[in-house]
């Protein structure tokens, strides 16, 4: 076996977790979970990535990588503390419902397919822009952490984007240290608990957060996943994949995970020539990437711990950068076409603003507003007899 079978898929491992673990600790944070229920969800979210991607790799023969949503964790993470953990869980089992449905019925995939670029980008626009100015925010309060992080971060992101945030994790632990600013750290590596959620469902909380989750979920990971295992000359049927994905998130939904799918920027580094010449060998990395993500499930209630002990200005900018690379991809999508670029900013616009009616958040507001100026775009293009 070549030594980058078992390599790249642990590079693959770092890069994903360690960049985004802030912001899935965030996530849990924002609705209210306990400290046990954080570890419970990061552990739970590990074990659906691991059972996904060994799963399906090893059934196809293909690489195919599971990651969990991390705009989707970011759109948790904007709730502002709006609905508590219970009901977000009521959400997580909604969405994989939802997954599970767009399996099995194919004209709502092909709904989805169909959702406007230009308004889904927007969307996701406006969730991760609130993480990106919340960096220099920070940078206000605490310049001695978050400036040199920040200055590490752009010069390390023209070298090796992949590697820039993990960069910033380790010199922010120092930095926490170096600085006094590290509270309680635990005693020991102690193995993670999985702690039941009842689920609770709202009319609120499904529309407001459960539908935008569903759809971010579907349009910027699975749909990308699909494309980036196309990209490498793989092709696996949607409806499977997508059926072990739902079950994977609802199963694990309850313990508090947020929703698993299809990975794209890692899943890269495990699909192509450099993992192995061999792109029917290729498949060997998802089994070394969920064998990964079992033993960080094991010890999931240490690292979180660890996270509680750093202050929240770190964690923050952690979180930021982590997602400053998806938000310029989710500009660039939103804005690349002049036609649809007036319901796009709408959509970034309202999505980012604390708007909530009826209990709706404004990530499902931003969906609406951008449809709704796209419609009457149309609309008056064919009252004008215009194309």
């Amino acid at each position: 076996m070549r030594a980058s079978i078992l390599i790249n898929p642990l590079v693959a491992v770092l890069v994903g977790f360690g960049s985004t673990l802030a912001i899935i600790v965030a996530a849990a944070q924002a609705v209210g979970a306990t400290p046990g229920q954080v570890a419970s969800s990061v552990a739970a979210v590990c074990l659906a990535t691991a059972f996904i991607s060994g799963v399906l790799s090893t059934a196809n023969r293909m690489p195919i990588i599971a990651a969990w949503s991390t705009p989707g964790a970011a759109l948790i993470a904007a709730t502002d503390g709006g609905i508590g953990f219970s009901e977000a869980v009521g959400c997580y089992v909604a969405v994989a419902c939802l997954i599970l449905l767009t399996a099995f019925v194919k004209p709502l995939t092909r709904l989805i397919e169909r959702l406007p670029a230009a308004v889904a980008a927007g969307m996701l626009s406006g969730v991760l822009i609130k993480f990106v100015i919340a960096v220099f925010d920070q940078a206000a309060l605490d310049p001695m952490l978050v400036a040199p992080l920040v200055l590490l971060f752009l010069v390390l992101r023209v070298i090796s984007p992949a590697w820039a945030v993990v960069a910033i994790l380790i010199l922010g632990i120092g930095l926490v240290f170096g600085l006094g600013k590290a509270g309680p750290l635990p005693e020991r590596i102690g193995l993670s608990n999985l702690e039941f959620v009842t689920p609770h469902f709202t009319l609120g909380g499904l529309i407001g957060l459960a539908i935008p989750l569903y759809l971010v979920t579907m349009a910027s990971q699975n749909l990308p996943g699909f494309a980036v295992l196309k990209a490498a000359g793989y092709t696996p049927a949607m409806r499977p994949v997508l059926a072990v994905t739902g079950v994977a998130s609802l199963v694990t939904g309850l313990f508090g995970a947020v929703t698993t799918n299809l990975a794209a920027i890692t899943a890269a580094i495990c699909t192509g020539p450099d993992t192995h010449p061999d792109p029917a060998k290729r498949w060997l990395s998802g089994p070394v990437y969920a064998a990964s993500y079992i033993v960080l499930a094991a010890i999931g209630a240490s690292l979180v711990a660890l996270f509680a002990a750093l202050p929240a200005s770190l964690i923050a900018t952690i979180a930021g950068l982590a997602l400053l690379a998806p938000l310029v991809g989710a500009i660039g999508v939103a804005l690349q076409e002049e036609a649809t670029r007036a319901a796009a900013v709408l959509t970034l616009c309202v999505t980012a603003s604390d708007l909530s009616v009826f209990g709706v958040g404004s990530a499902f507001w931003g969906l609406c507003a951008g449809l709704l100026v796209l419609f009457l775009s149309k609309a008056a293009a064919s009252f004008r007899g215009t194309p």
